[in-house]
C-alpha cells in the first residue's frame, strides 16, 4: 500500500498516518516520489482504505498487490509521460532516439547527430563509457566523449542520453547528460540505481539479458523509490538458445508491461537483434506491439565502427526505417514525434522574428473525448491547452479573433469522402490558413449506460459522418432511429445528461471509446465501421499574417511539401483541362481533384485541389500565378507538410 501525504502536512499529522498504520500491523516506510512524499506500506496488516485517506494530511490512497508500488499501474492508472526538454516519451506520440554505439571523436559524433536528425530522431544516443565484455575492447571516451555528444545535441537541439556504468560517475556525469542510461548488464546493480535515481534526471533503464519481467519492474522501483519519477523501461531482447540472431526480442513484454506498468517502454532494436538487415522488421514489429519509441544505433561508417558496427545502421538505412515508422504510426493510432531543429518560441511565425503568440490555445469542435480532441493531442501533445467549442464555424472564429493560436477541423474521410462544411468556412475565412495535417484511424464504438443492452437500444444519436463510416451496422437495426448531433462527442454527453433512467437506457451513441470513457459510459460494440481502413484527415489552422501563417512547434522544421487549392473554372470548354495542363507542364503532381455545386449557382461547380509542391519553390509560384489566370473563384488554403 502507497499512502502519499500531501505537500503541506505537519510532522504531527505525519507521525499519526505512521502510526496508525503500524497499529493495524504494517511495516512503515519512508519515500521520495520526485517531489511527493510517501509512506509506503508492507506486510500482512489490514486497514479501511476509505478512513485511511481520511487522516488529516493524507491526499490519497493506493492500494497494490504488486512489490514494484510505484512502477505499477495499480498506483497509478494514467499512462506516465516522461519530459526530457523538448521531448516526450509516452502518450500519443512514437520518439525515436539514434546514434552510435560509441562516441569516438568530435566529428563522428556530429556527423550522426545532423544526419539521423534530419531523417526524425529527437534524442541522440551515445556511450562515453563502454561496458564491454573484453578487457580489450574499445571502452569509450570517458567524459570527453560525453563533452563531446553534449556540443553535438545543442548543435541540433537534440537532448542527449548515455550510459552510466558505476555510482562514483553519475555525479561527474550529472551536468553533461540529460538522460542517464542504465545497461543490461547494470540492471540489478541496485547501488547504481539507487545513486542515479536519486539524482532526479530521466532515467532509460535496459532490461537484463536474463531479466524477468518483474524482476526488470522491481529495478525500476528502485530508481522510483530513490527519488526520480522519470523512468522509461527499454526491451532490448534476452537471451534464449537461438543463436541466429544476437538475442531474441521479446515483442510480448510490451503489451505484457502495458498492462502492468504505467512506465513508458521503448525498444532497442539493435542489440536485440544484432544484425543490421533485421533491426528495421524488428523495429516495426516493436512499433505494431504498442512500444512508445525506439532507439536505434546509426553510424555514419559502421565497416569502421569501433564498437556494434555490424548491428549499426547506414544512416539511409535509418531515414527509410523512419518513413516505414511514419506510415505505421496512424495505423496504431499514434503520431510521430518531431520536435524543432532549433531552439525557436514556441508559436514564432516562419520566416519572421514575430513574437511568440499569446494565448496558446487551441480549439476544437466537440466535447471531451472527441476524435478531434484525439488529433489535436497527437500534434500538440496531452498538456495542450484545449478550447473546446460548439461547431467547426467556432472553431473557426476562435482562431481568427486570437482566443486560440491554432484550430484542429476534420477534412476529409477515407469512407465517406469530404466534409464539404469546412471546406464552405475556409471560403468564409480567407485569413484562415491549413498549416499542416494529423491522419488519425477512426474506431467507432456503440456506446450506452451500462445498464443499456443491444435490445434496449431504438435511439442512436452522432454526426452525419458517423452514420455514414458505419452505415452496414446501422443496416443490420432497421428498428433504430438516428438522430444527428453536431458532433460525435457531444452525442455520447447527451446520454450521460439523460435524468429519465428508462429513457437513457434505448439511447445509444457512435463515437471513440475515449468519448466513453470521458463521460462515464459503456461500449456495448467496438469496430463497428464499416471499413477498418477507416481514417480522417485532419488539418490544423492558423491565422494569417500577410502571407505568413504561424505553425505548430512540432511542425516548425518540417519542409512544406503538400497545397491544398479550391477553384472555379469558366464556362467554356476546355476550361478544367486548361487548368490541369498549368499543373502539368509545370510538374506539379495532383493528388486530388474533386467537384461540388457552387451554392447558389446551379450547374457552376467548385473543385477541391490537393498537390505536392515541387522541391524549387519558383515552379510552384510560377504555376499558381498561370492557374489564377484560368479560374474564376480562386482560394489557397494553405501549404503544409503532408502526414503519411
Amino acid at each position: 500500500m502507497i499512502v502519499v501525504l500531501a505537500k503541506d502536512i505537519s510532522p504531527h499529522d505525519t507521525e499519526i498516518v505512521r502510526s496508525y498504520l503500524r497499529d493495524h500491523g504494517f511495516n512503515v516506510r519512508d519515500q521520495i516520489f520526485g517531489d511527493a512524499a510517501l509512506l509506503g506500506a508492507a506486510g500482512k496488516g489490514q486497514a479501511d482504505i476509505h478512513e485511511l485517506a481520511l487522516l488529516p494530511g493524507v491526499e490519497r490512497v493506493a492500494a497494490t498487490s504488486k512489490q514494484y508500488e510505484l512502477a505499477s499501474r495499480e498506483t497509478q492508472s494514467e499512462d506516465s509521460i516522461v519530459s526530457i526538454g523538448p521531448v516526450k516519451i509516452g502518450g500519443a506520440r512514437i520518439s525515436v532516439i539514434a546514434g552510435p554505439c560509441a562516441v569516438e571523436s568530435r566529428e563522428q559524433i556530429e556527423d550522426t547527430a545532423a544526419q539521423v536528425r534530419e531523417s526524425g530522431a529527437v534524442m541522440l544516443r551515445g556511450g562515453a563509457y563502454k561496458p564491454r565484455t573484453s578487457p580489450y575492447a574499445f571502452q569509450g571516451l570517458g567524459m570527453k566523449g560525453l563533452e563531446y555528444m553534449k556540443a553535438a545535441g545543442e548543435l541540433y537541439n537534440m537532448p542527449i542520453v548515455t550510459e552510466v556504468v558505476s555510482p562514483e560517475l553519475a555525479e561527474q556525469m550529472r551536468e553533461l547528460t540529460d538522460m542517464f542510461q542504465i545497461g543490461a548488464r547494470n540492471m540489478q546493480n541496485f547501488e547504481l540505481l539507487k545513486k542515479v535515481g536519486s539524482l532526479g534526471r530521466p532515467v532509460l533503464l535496459k532490461r537484463g539479458p536474463s531479466a524477468t519481467i518483474e524482476e526488470w519492474l522491481l529495478s525500476a522501483e528502485y530508481l522510483l523509490a530513490a527519488g526520480t519519477r522519470n523512468v522509461v523501461l527499454c526491451e532490448r531482447g534476452i537471451r534464449t538458445f537461438e543463436t541466429y540472431t544476437r538475442n531474441t526480442l521479446d515483442i510480448s513484454a510490451i503489451p505484457v508491461v502495458k498492462a502492468l506498468s504505467h512506465l513508458p517502454i521503448i525498444v532497442d532494436p539493435s542489440h536485440a537483434v544484432g544484425i543490421r538487415a533485421k533491426v528495421a522488421p524488428a523495429a516495426l514489429a516493436a512499433i505494431a506491439a504498442g512500444a512508445d519509441g525506439l532507439t536505434v544505433e546509426v553510424h555514419p561508417n559502421p565497416d569502421t565502427a569501433l564498437s556494434d558496427g555490424p548491428q549499426s545502421l547506414y544512416p539511409y538505412q535509418f531515414e527509410r526505417l523512419m518513413r516505414d515508422i511514419e506510415a505505421l504510426s496512424h495505423v496504431v493510432g499514434k503520431e510521430l514525434l518531431r520536435t524543432p531543429r532549433v531552439n525557436i518560441p514556441v508559436g514564432a511565425i516562419v520566416g519572421s522574428s514575430a513574437p511568440q503568440a499569446s494565448p496558446q490555445k487551441i480549439a476544437f469542435s466537440g466535447e471531451s473525448g472527441a476524435y478531434a480532441e484525439q488529433a489535436l493531442i497527437r500534434a500538440f501533445g496531452e498538456d495542450a491547452d484545449k478550447l473546446q467549442t460548439e461547431s467547426f464555424g467556432a472553431v473557426f472564429d476562435a482562431v481568427l479573433d486570437g482566443r486560440a493560436a491554432f484550430g484542429v477541423v476534420p477534412l476529409e474521410n477515407s469512407l465517406a469522402g469530404s466534409i464539404h462544411e469546412n471546406y464552405d468556412l475556409f471560403m468564409q475565412y480567407p485569413d484562415i490558413a491549413i498549416v499542416g495535417e494529423i491522419k488519425l484511424r477512426i474506431v467507432h464504438c456503440l456506446i450506452a449506460s451500462e445498464k443499456a443492452t443491444m435490445e434496449s437500444i431504438k435511439v442512436v444519436r452522432s454526426h452525419p459522418q458517423g452514420f455514414a463510416q458505419c452505415r452496414e451496422f446501422l443496416d443490420k437495426h432497421p428498428d433504430w432511429r438516428l438522430e444527428a448531433w453536431n458532433n460525435t462527442a457531444s452525442a455520447v454527453l447527451s446520454i450521460s445528461k439523460e435524468t429519465d433512467a428508462d429513457k437513457q437506457l434505448s439511447i445509444s451513441a457512435i463515437a471513440s471509446e475515449a468519448a466513453a470513457k470521458a463521460h462515464g459510459l459503456a461500449v456495448l460494440k467496438a469496430g463497428i465501421e464499416t471499413d477498418p481502413r477507416n481514417y480522417t484527415r485532419f488539418v490544423i489552422l492558423s491565422r494569417k499574417d500577410g502571407d505568413l501563417a504561424q505553425v505548430p512547434p512540432s511542425m516548425g522544421q518540417l519542409t512544406p511539401d503538400k497545397a491544398s487549392l479550391i477553384f472555379s473554372v469558366k464556362d467554356e470548354p476546355g476550361s478544367l483541362y486548361e487548368c490541369l495542363k498549368i499543373l502539368s507542364e509545370e510538374g506539379v503532381n495532383l493528388s486530388k481533384l474533386e467537384s461540388r455545386p457552387l451554392l447558389g449557382q446551379p450547374w457552376n461547380y467548385l473543385f477541391y485541389v490537393d498537390v505536392s509542391i515541387p522541391k524549387s519553390g519558383d515552379v510552384f509560384d510560377n504555376a499558381l500565378s498561370k492557374l489564377k489566370s484560368k479560374t474564376g473563384t480562386f482560394h489557397f488554403l494553405g501549404c503544409y507538410h503532408a502526414s503519411l
